[in-house]
């Protein structure tokens, strides 16, 4: 009986965090790498922390929400709602008494998730314009840090593209890879995306070139071929470093 017992408990514990963790492993990577390239751009400063305490925190609280809104069960995600919001909204104002100034992003955030929401109470989270207002909510967050910092927008504005050229075409591409595999008009919106990414990046700095080769290389050719959801992240991830690498040197 202890051993069922000391069995059981484990797994118990092990139900309730996932409970407070979505199953959206990519999103780390789009949360992550605007955040990095804004604050090796503007210098760190204290209020980056709660920033970011806020920004992630704050994603699993939409999380949850789009799931309430998706379900019509609100009742069901309380739990998250009530933790997640009870841990951003103290770091999101320590952020706004930091810098008042940020508060100027509100009404374009509120826009981008108000179109979140409408797709979740539609059941089409998928749809590709859902997940471009997700990629414009962290590319965003470059501009949000230079803000934060007292940095003129105009010097974060190549960094600002350059991120957003990745990760919308790292959108175009996973759907290639997975829910949209084998259909070629999606193929062909990725390559023909990543080619206009390619010559836009040469044009902000040539040392972004090579990188947004492999890009286009990666988007023309693993298509064709069977890799699992797990080995599609594996490489995605190695291409966010690498971008993020460029970034910060070129820019």
């Amino acid at each position: 009986m202890s051993t069922a017992v000391s069995t059981a408990r484990p797994v118990t514990n092990r139900r309730r965090i996932r409970r407070f963790l979505p199953p959206q492993h990519g999103a780390w990577a789009m949360l992550l790498l605007p955040y990095v390239v804004g604050v090796v751009l503007v210098g760190p400063s204290w209020p980056q922390v709660p920033l970011l305490g806020a920004w992630l925190a704050g994603y699993l609280l939409s999380y949850y929400a789009f799931q309430a809104i998706k379900s019509r069960r609100p009742r069901r995600f309380a739990d998250q709602l009530l933790a997640y919001g009870l841990v951003t909204a103290p770091l999101a104002l320590t952020v706004l008494f930091a810098r008042p100034a940020v508060l100027w992003y509100a009404p374009v955030y509120a826009v981008l998730l108000t179109v979140n929401a409408g797709y979740a109470w539609r059941r089409r989270e998928r749809a590709l314009l859902n997940d471009l207002a997700s990629v414009a909510q962290s590319c965003l967050l470059v501009f949000v840090l230079a803000t934060l910092s007292g940095v003129p927008l105009a010097e974060v504005v190549p960094a600002f593209l350059a991120v957003m050229l990745y990760l919308v075409g790292t959108v175009l591409y996973v759907k290639t890879m997975i829910r949209e595999r084998g259909d070629a008009g999606y193929l062909r919106l990725s390559i023909g995306f990543h080619v206009v990414a390619l010559i836009a990046a040469a044009w902000l700095d040539m040392l972004l070139a090579p990188v947004f080769v492999l890009l286009l290389a990666r988007a023309g050719i693993l298509p064709a071929r069977r890799l699992s959801p797990a080995r599609v992240g594996v490489i995605e991830t190695v291409c966010c470093l690498l971008v993020l690498a460029v970034v910060l040197v070129a820019l």
